[in-house]
């Protein structure tokens, strides 16, 4: 967010913690990205705030979170103090959830993977109504087949771009078996080292597909501990996930800090996982 909308962001998750009785004397920022984390202290709340066209999404975070604590999946809880919902206030969408103070050790690639079998456990225990991975895709494509939506994309770029969402989909469709609810983006951004052990945040990426997708989001070393992945369709995907990211940060309107390196190395990333996976 930009430093006006920010500030906004920021008193709307303050005053919406307040209404509720927890006590905020100060707002820290986490995260700021489209979408902001903000640790309130004293009362040690994570506000997740997110402007208003956003609700959807974050009432789908606050269902999977909720669904997902009941089966004890290892992802951060809401904040037990509020009722688990999503508040609009001042064209934000706010969820309050629970702050967990880092652990000081890293989590070594056995962790990771071990967190991530946890978790599709806990997945396929859940009922859900979850997009499927393409749906995503097809939202990236939207974005890229758009020169208005993605006016600095170079021709060459588009079309490196689109024919790796379309193709490498179908290549990934042609053999998928065994789909189940996935986190979606598991990357390590999106893993706490906590003093509770690795937990999962921003759930709102749930979808459906091969747990290979998952994967590709991870250090490439987790895979190795992964009891039965496909490390060939693991190489797939981390194509089809770097074409995504490149996508949205073409857009127009990203607003991820220090994009233009991000859009540089979204797409060194990608010619690299295609010479990997012999679509170069």
């Amino acid at each position: 967010m930009e430093p006006l909308e920010l500030r906004r962001a920021a008193e709307a998750g303050r005053a919406t913690a307040s209404e509720l009785g927890l006590q905020v004397d100060d707002t820290v920022v986490i995260h700021n990205s489209d979408r902001v984390a903000l640790r309130l202290v004293p009362c040690d709340v994570l506000a997740r705030v997110a402007p208003s066209g956003h609700l959807t999404a974050s009432e789908f975070e606050v269902e999977v979170a909720r669904r997902l604590v009941d089966v004890d999946a290892p992802v951060a809880e809401l904040d037990p103090r509020v009722d688990p919902r999503v508040h609009v206030r001042e064209g934000f969408a706010i969820s309050l959830w629970t702050y967990y103070e880092p652990a000081e050790s890293a989590i070594a690639p056995a962790g990771y993977a071990d967190a991530l079998l946890q978790h599709h456990a806990a997945l396929r225990r859940i009922e859900l109504d979850a997009p499927d991975f393409t749906d995503r895709v097809a939202g990236a494509l939207r974005q890229v087949n758009d020169q208005e939506r993605s006016p600095g994309l170079s021709d060459s770029d588009r079309e490196l771009l689109v024919s790796t969402l379309s193709g490498v989909t179908t290549a990934i469709s042609a053999e998928r078996a065994g789909d189940q609810l996935l986190h979606g983006e598991p990357h390590p951004g999106n893993l706490l080292s906590t003093r509770r052990g690795p937990l999962f945040v921003d759930l709102a990426t749930c979808c459906r597909g091969p747990i290979e997708f998952d994967l590709a989001h991870a250090p490439e070393e987790v895979a190795q501990h992964y009891p039965g992945a496909d490390h060939d369709l693991i190489h797939r995907c981390r194509a089809l996930n770097w074409a995504m990211f490149s996508a949205w940060r073409w857009r127009r309107n990203d607003h991820m800090p220090d994009r233009e390196h991000w859009r540089a190395e979204g797409l060194h990333q990608l010619h690299a996982a295609l010479a990997r996976c012999g679509l170069g």
